[in-house]
């Protein structure tokens, strides 16, 4: 089993549904506020962890994966799109696009083509929240995956507001083992 099939993920998704919150969508939910009912997406959606954090702050929720592993009971707030990036020709106006550890794990020609598709997305005011990786991270050269220099992560928030950006370039756990992790949390708001 490689870190990018099927079976890698549905063993992953099964292990995650009692973690906490990422970090990240936490500090966008504490930038955007409550949701209101306005629209969030949530890409590489997995167990649903941020999903369900979404939905309990108020946001009508978005939530794509090529095969989503949500324990969450239907409810009107809440739409989940069984697909991979790739085939992702455009997303509902969102005040919110989330995507944790999940856009990394697309081949570069397919990861620009979606980050276009998510800029185009965005309403004016509204706000990305996404962690990529870098080239220092030990899976960097997989020819599956994309991995950015600082100045290319940087520039994916251009024409936007940053207002969270963090460098993390040191070793730690991953699922299937130690690595050594380079990765960028971003997040930026459109001007309104």
């Amino acid at each position: 089993m490689t870190r990018h099939d099927d079976g890698h993920w549905e063993t992953y998704n099964a292990r995650q549904r009692d973690r906490p919150v990422r970090d990240l969508c936490r500090r966008a939910l504490t930038l955007t506020g409550p949701g209101a009912g306005r629209t969030a997406v949530d890409l590489g959606c997995g167990a649903g962890r941020e999903t369900e954090a979404l939905l309990r702050a108020g946001w009508r929720v978005l939530a794509v994966d090529r095969g989503p592993a949500l324990d969450i009971p239907a409810n009107d707030l809440l739409t989940v799109l069984a697909a991979g990036f790739e085939e992702l020709d455009g997303l509902p106006p969102a005040d919110l696009v989330y995507a944790g550890y999940a856009l990394p794990y697309q081949t570069r020609e397919s990861f620009d083509r979606l980050w276009t598709v998510i800029r185009s997305a965005l309403r004016p005011g509204g706000r990305v929240a996404v962690d990529v990786f870098g080239v220092h991270d030990s899976w960097a050269g997989d020819p599956t995956g994309t991995y950015l220099t600082a100045d290319e992560a940087r520039a994916l928030a251009d024409g936007l507001t940053i207002e969270h950006w963090h460098e993390v370039d040191a070793p730690g756990p991953a699922f299937s083992g130690p690595k050594h992790w380079h990765t960028f949390e971003l997040i930026a708001r459109r001007p309104q």
